[in-house]
């Protein structure tokens, strides 16, 4: 173990190649890197960064606070993404020292108030997607050589939802044809297909978790089930895909 070096650290990734570790810490705004070393052990941090600024939103967007640290399929940039800030930020990661460096497209902004929370990669890398927390909204970009470029917003849930919103994970399936979120306040998964070819997403429906507080859910490799962790009701369901 290493120590985080940040308040809240709520989010980890490990590089493609296996030999770095991603870390995201929400109170402090905050990312650091661990080497992995040839025994599997954590390395010291190679790299400390810090957001700076505030959002829009006063009760929750009063300063930075990274929510996500996403490493790109090749494994050459980081993109983090700052609930406090309403922005992506984009690094290239400097594999030798272990250091990031803001690439020179810095970071993308999603809407005002939305809140990204978590941020999901294309298995063909050409598309990246995030979930908003604070209104539970989707928002696709096209991605390139760490170039970051907006495509489209959706809602994540119902037209006839009066709850508050809260967007919580998104993942992509595997093959690339749909990308599922989870809604806390709602119980449910969102299913978006996703057209490759026109880079647009259309909203199929809401499957309900069948328990309270979907924090997080994960698609095994296959693609054949699809598993949700419900918070408040100390249950992990499991659903079959229809691919």
């Amino acid at each position: 173990s290493q120590p985080a070096h940040g308040g809240f650290p709520c989010h980890l990734s490990v590089h493609p190649a296996g030999r770095h570790v991603a870390v995201a810490h929400y109170e402090t705004g905050s990312v650091s890197i661990y080497p992995v070393l040839a025994d599997g052990r954590l390395g010291e941090a190679t790299d400390i960064v810090h957001h700076e600024g505030h959002g829009h939103r006063p009760d929750r967007q009063e300063g930075p606070h990274a929510h996500s640290a996403v490493f790109d399929p090749e494994g050459r940039f980081l993109l983090v993404a700052d609930l406090g800030l309403d922005q992506i930020m984009i690094y290239r990661l400097e594999l030798d020292q272990g250091q990031l460096a803001p690439h020179e497209l810095p970071h993308v902004s999603v809407h005002t108030g939305a809140g990204p929370r978590h941020v999901a990669f294309h298995p063909h890398g050409h598309h990246l997607f995030v979930i908003n927390e604070l209104d539970a909204t989707v928002s696709s970009f096209a991605f390139a050589d760490g170039m970051v470029t907006a495509r489209q917003t959706l809602a994540a849930l119902p037209e006839d939802f009066t709850g508050t919103p809260s967007g919580s994970a998104i993942r992509v399936a595997p093959s690339g044809r749909f990308v599922y979120t989870a809604n806390r306040e709602h119980d449910s998964i969102a299913i978006f297909a996703f057209d490759e070819q026109e880079g647009v997403l259309s909203l199929v429906g809401h499957e309900p978790t069948r328990g309270r507080t979907p924090r997080d859910f994960a698609i095994d490799p296959a693609g054949a089930y699809l598993l949700v962790a419900n918070q408040d009701s100390d249950s992990v369901e499991v659903f079959h895909i229809e691919a």
